[in-house]
């Protein structure tokens, strides 16, 4: 059952602030809610202690009453007289309290913890202690490493509809309580529109208004009663396995059970002196397996949310035991220096790493800032390494292009600044290639550094994994890193490259070092066609294993960034057959694996569509790329002219979960999004999902607003259209065809070779395209069939048709039937 709801007062005060007061009804845990504009103000929910002594209430709260880090200054706060109040805690080392300040009614209590673990916080008033004391404050160490790993659980509600299209599609949720918010729309498997989070805190009638071009959709508003059941209750999760004690090196598990908590989403971490892998695995629709690995012995803190609120217990201490894992850490650290700047119709020269490949069958250019293109040469220098040269005709940024076989090599398309200093900052720095993707026993894994557009700093990589890398960076001069990396031992290894001092995007990965593989690299691909096909069209082909052994697997990665399983059949002794079947316009890239190794030549890139997708071509500028202020709405654009029909997926990461919309123009998509927590956000934008140049995007939102405690994640996907410099995007009507009503003697009888009649009521089923179709029990045609405008709402519909029996008439308002078609006419 959902909690009481106490009343409250607001008063203002002279100085700009305002009061809030209420009367307890009972001692133990308030949550206190404050919205400005119905927006979140910063530091709630605010969770008060409350305890009932001498006929008033002792109220305890604060962060350091909870959770934090040792070495750092904790506080909290206690109501009455610094007289009366005795504090005192206890843990696994040293606490320091630094400070006890009187705030007129109101005690300010600050402390130090040396070491981190659990720390028990006792609190008396008058010599007896307060409800809730000791408070369990559970402290993770310095140097803290976090994981994280989410789920939308039982967040995501679907409303309906089918085929739906996101671009200029607009959603509103409206609370019993009466205040609003944009929620984050999405666009299921299945084709139809949903809620991407859906966390109702009561209950009542929610309503959904969902408008497209500004014109309600089909079936809105829709509306969701939420009962107590229903609402999102962080408290009704239950938890059963490794919350306390954990062994390092071992996949550790927690059952999670949310099947009395209502709509919510799942979110975990797990933070520590070291790393830790993180896995969830869903067993049913509410039910979970956590899976936690650290990396090494120690304590760390491991934190589940639902619904944005700790479950109960969390955050929960972890004692982790075991043995060291014996990880060997390499490192090599490199001073690179600010480049020349490049001036326009002046050669340009970079050299990269590109293993697996052939010069004649790469292809690169260079995009100018107004779009005009022109072929870089490319030669190749032995040893993989690749050279490109090119003279940029127009000063700004420009953008590099590295395609081999059609389809973008790793790393590419990449920025690149002429006429000026680039703009600098780690999220500028990128890596990539074989290396970063999987590795091979005894033999040189290698990829490609790109610093130029970061500037002048510190470049250190770092490979840990069971054996000792040797590690080989080579500085190629303007702005490209090639490293290469040998290791002894198979097994897990992660790659940390860091820009002075701070991870790039993407870092650290983790790559599955294997052994060397002499039978995977005998098998061979037959009947290989790559491009020149069609939607929805099955692709197949073949392998031929060349008489090796092993097991044989494969997966496809789509444009739109999921993973699917690729049918295997064997054909003969020797050879099997594989095929998947698109479902969208893109590249496809298939994962052929024999004994976990890829054969040669895999992932092999697939070319779907009339006219494939270039990513080079898709630029985005705006405020909302660089400043922000929480609360309000900020914006950025997205240019897809000239860059083909394609997946474009935008993901925000930061403190807050933001209300992404779309909206189509002429030249491409502008996104529109409201922060609701200061700090630093990172926008991802893909195009058939390769990351465009200059992606991600960091953006600094300041204002009021209160953090998460984890990275929350907010993704928009939309099917784009294709766009043409000049022209103007394709209108979109909007129908209802469920309001439209047909009705006469025509749809109930005709005669051969005589006129039959019948009309066609449009009124509120809003703008669409009239079709109409209409065959005899022959599969063939009527003869005639015409429709006529007699008033601003109302069609007349005429056919002959021309031979006995059944017909059959299709009527569409847009993209759906009406009530009633097919219909079915008999013929005398």
């Amino acid at each position: 059952m959902a909690p009481p709801v106490l009343a409250t007062r607001v008063s203002g005060n002279s100085d700009g602030s305002v009061t809030v007061s209420y009367t307890p009804a009972s001692s133990g845990v308030h949550d206190i809610n404050v919205t400005y504009n119905d927006k979140a103000v910063a530091g709630v929910p605010l969770r008060l202690n409350v305890d009932a002594q001498d006929k008033h209430f002792v109220t305890a709260y604060g962060a350091g009453l909870n959770q934090g880090k040792s070495g750092e200054h904790l506080e909290f706060f206690v109501t009455g007289s610094p007289s009366n109040i005795d504090v005192k805690i206890e843990g696994p080392g040293k606490v320091d309290i630094l400070k006890k300040e009187d705030l007129h009614g109101l005690v300010r209590f600050e402390y130090m913890a040396v070491n981190p673990g659990e720390y028990n916080v006792h609190i008396k008033h008058k010599g007896k202690p307060i409800h809730g004391s000791p408070f369990a404050a559970k402290l993770s160490g310095e140097g803290r490493k976090r994981s994280q790993i989410s789920s939308p659980a039982t967040s995501e509600y679907t409303l309906g509809g089918h085929d739906i299209d996101l671009a200029n599609m607009v959603g509103t949720l409206k609370a019993p309580n009466g205040s609003t918010e944009l929620c984050l729309l999405k666009k299921t498997s299945d084709t139809k529109l949903a809620i991407a989070s859906f966390q109702p805190k009561q209950k009542g009638s929610y309503k959904i208004d969902v408008t497209q071009e500004g014109k309600p959709i089909k079936g809105s508003p829709f509306t969701i009663s939420v009962n107590d059941q229903h609402v999102c209750a962080a408290g009704r999760v239950r938890l059963h396995g490794a919350t306390s004690e954990a062994t390092a090196n071992t996949w550790n598990e927690i059952q999670i059970d949310i099947s009395q908590a209502g709509f919510g989403s799942l979110a975990m971490s797990i933070e520590g002196g070291h790393r830790s892998d993180l896995d969830l695995v869903q067993k049913t629709q509410t039910e979970y397996i956590l899976k936690f690995k650290p990396h090494e012995p120690g304590v760390y803190l491991l934190n589940i949310k639902f619904g944005d609120d700790h479950v109960t217990g969390s955050p929960f201490m972890v004692n982790v035991g075991g043995q060291p894992s014996g990880r060997i850490r390499e490192t090599v650290v490199t001073e690179v220096k600010a480049v020349d700047i490049a001036e326009k119709n002046k050669e340009c020269h970079l050299e990269l790493k590109v293993p697996g490949t052939d010069p004649l069958d790469m292809e690169a250019t260079v995009t100018t800032p107004s779009g005009q293109t022109e072929l870089c040469e490319i030669r190749g220098l032995g040893d993989s390494l690749c050279s490109l040269k090119f003279k940029p005709k127009e000063d700004g940024v420009n953008t590099i292009s590295l395609k081999y076989k059609g389809v973008h090599f790793a790393g590419s398309p990449f920025q690149y600044t002429v006429g000026k200093a680039p703009s600098g900052g780690t999220h500028r720095v990128e890596f990539g290639g074989p290396g970063v993707e999987q590795g091979e026993v005894e033999s040189k894994n290698e990829f490609n550094v790109y610093y130029r557009e970061g500037g002048p700093g510190t470049i250190s990589i770092a490979i840990e994994g069971p054996s000792k890398a040797k590690i080989n960076v080579v500085d190629r001069g303007n702005g490209y890193l090639t490293v290469c990396y040998v290791v002894t031992k198979e097994g897990d290894y992660g790659v940390h490259v860091k820009f002075n001092d701070e991870h790039v995007p993407e870092s650290p990965a983790k790559v599955r070092v294997l052994p060397l593989s002499r039978d995977a690299k005998k098998v061979t691909f037959v009947a290989l066609r790559d491009r020149g096909i069609d939607v929805n069209k099955p692709v197949s082909f073949s392998v031929q294993l060349n008489g090796a052994v092993g097991e044989l697997k494969s997966h496809v990665h789509t444009p739109s960034g999921s993973v699917e399983d690729v049918y295997i059949t064997d054909i003969d002794e020797d050879k099997w057959a594989l095929r998947f079947t698109p479902k969208e316009n893109g590249v496809f890239y298939v994962d052929v694996k024999l004994n976990e190794a890829h054969v040669p030549g895999s992932p092999v890139p697939f070319l779907v569509g009339k006219q494939a997708s270039d990513p080079a071509l898709v630029t985005a500028n705006g405020p909302g790329l660089e400043k922000a202020e929480a609360g309000k709405v900020t914006k950025f654009s997205v240019q897809t002219v000239n860059a083909g029909a394609g997946t474009l997926i935008v993901q925000v990461d930061g403190p807050s979960k933001v209300a992404l919309v779309c909206a189509e123009v002429d030249e491409g998509y502008d996104f529109t999004y409201t922060p609701l927590a200061p700090g630093v956000y990172m926008i991802m934008i893909k195009y058939s999902n390769v990351t465009i140049a200059g992606a991600p995007f960091k953006t600094v939102v300041t204002g009021a607003g209160k953090p998460s405690e984890i990275i929350e994640t907010s993704l928009l996907a939309v099917e784009t259209t294709e766009k043409k410099p000049g022209v103007a995007r394709a209108k979109h009507f909007q129908g209802d065809a469920t309001r439209v009503v047909a009705k006469g003697l025509g749809l109930q009888k005709g005669f051969t070779g005589r006129s039959a009649t019948f009309t066609l009521d449009v009124k509120g089923a809003g703008q669409a395209l009239l079709n109409l179709g209409m065959i005899g029990p022959s599969g063939n045609p009527v003869s005639e069939l015409t429709y006529k405008k007699v008033k601003p709402t109302s069609y007349n519909v005429s056919f002959i048709a021309a031979e006995k029996g059944d017909h059959t008439l299709t009527i569409h308002w847009g993209a759906d039937d009406i009530p009633g078609s097919p219909f079915t006419i008999p013929v005398a």
